[in-house]
């Protein structure tokens, strides 16, 4: 293997071909994706949604990872969805056939950029979210002279919650609204159920997704053809499914689910929400298989400065640290597996750079030995590296996957 002239990006490969990290032919630490995994959890996610018989867009944000995009669409996905007009872009270029700006699109450089886009990928189909009356009048004036048509979705929302209208009193009059201006075309109802939190969100949640099907009705004369119907984040999904399948709805409904971070998964909250979900949805059980854990940090002790502590070399640089530290889930010592004990090793502070591991007394942790380490919360973890590694089960790298964010 020929040496590269320079690294390019933080987990840099040190040969022109693929390596292997557990020989320390990468540069540690790496944020790797487990290709077996992601397969395995972007047709698991697909055949949900082909079971319940409603149309998934993947929210595209949790890895912003062009790649992922395109395997996702070839999978069966109905779109991508993004937050922003660069994300937009970003899964424009990577050859989406419809994005889902689930997000309202405000000023006028973002404007002009959905603008080109529109003008540049013509047979993209983009769709973002409307709440009030004077965003929809801008759109409309901004879009009518460009000479263009812009897709829209009115939002629903709740007191105390993000975006979104307050009422379905008030969603209604501005779909009215949205309805009689040049420009614009109103598409359906977009909600993102994922903001009520509590002890028991489940019976105000549900309440939501009633309401909103209701609403879907009274806004159904304003909307030619289809009418596109979306909520669903990664925790809910089956509720939704659940609810608005169910439900009354505009003839000619299409039902979209919006996941992210079931596309890696986790060992922390997901991995709780799926559990959860599994409790409650027999559907989910029946369908064979599960999500797993597909994103890991592969990282070198640095240090074993006094007994008890080991230091890894990664940090907050390198982590999502939010929702839970990654935690060990392998050891590795002169490149071979060490019979690994779960509470042997505990992260239990991360700095910028480094991250404190607790060692029970028997623990055999050496200086450059390497740890492989599970994550909590992967879209925190995706937005801090340039480009992720794809590697198959005993982490020799497959593919260098560049993210845009």
């Amino acid at each position: 293997m020929t040496a590269i002239s320079h690294a390019t990006h933080k987990a840099a490969p040190m040969r022109a071909s693929a390596g292997n990290l557990l020989r320390e032919e990468v540069c540690l630490p790496a944020a790797v994706i487990l290709a077996g995994a992601l397969d395995n959890n972007i047709r698991w996610m697909q055949r949900y949604a082909d079971r319940r018989g409603v149309s998934l867009a993947p929210h595209g944000k949790t890895t912003m990872t062009p790649w992922i995009f395109r395997q996702q669409q070839a999978a069966g996905a109905w779109a991508i969805g993004v937050g922003s007009a660069w994300q937009a872009q970003a899964a424009m270029a990577a050859g989406i056939e419809r994005v889902l700006m689930a997000n309202q699109l405000v000023g006028k450089a973002n404007m002009q950029l959905v603008a080109q886009l529109k003008r540049q990928y013509p047979q993209c189909d983009f769709l973002c979210c409307v709440d009030s009356v004077s965003n929809a009048a801008a759109l409309a004036a901004f879009f009518d002279a460009q000479g263009q048509t812009l897709d829209v979705l009115v939002e629903l929302g709740v007191p105390g919650g993000r975006c979104g209208c307050r009422s379905t009193a008030e969603a209604l009059a501005l779909a009215a609204e949205v309805a009689g201006l040049p420009g614009l075309r109103l598409r359906g109802l977009e909600l993102y159920e994922g903001v009520l939190h509590g002890d028991d969100p489940q019976p105000q949640i549900e309440a939501l997704l009633g309401a909103a099907a209701a609403l879907a009705c009274d806004m159904a004369a304003h909307v030619d053809g289809e009418f596109i119907l979306t909520g669903a984040g990664t925790v809910w999904y089956d509720v939704v499914c659940n609810i608005w399948l169910t439900a009354q709805k505009p003839p000619r409904c299409r039902i979209v689910i919006r996941p992210g971070c079931y596309i890696t998964h986790d060992n922390g909250i997901y991995q709780q929400a799926q559990d959860a979900l599994r409790a409650r949805d027999r559907i989910a059980c029946d369908l064979g298989g599960d999500l797993s854990a597909a994103l890991q940090l592969v990282a070198m002790v640095q240090s074993v400065p006094e007994a008890g502590l080991a230091i890894v070399n990664f940090g907050k640089r390198d982590c999502a640290f939010d929702a839970g530290l990654p935690q060990p889930v392998a050891h590795y010592q002169a490149g071979k597996a060490l019979p690994f004990r779960p509470g042997a090793y505990t992260s239990s502070e991360v700095m910028d750079q480094h991250c404190m591991l607790k060692l029970a007394p028997d623990s055999d942790v050496q200086v450059g030995d390497i740890l492989i380490f599970g994550t909590s919360h992967p879209c925190l973890t995706f937005d801090k590296w340039k480009t992720l590694l794809l590697v198959d089960d005993d982490y020799n790298l497959q593919a260098e996957l560049d993210t845009a964010f």
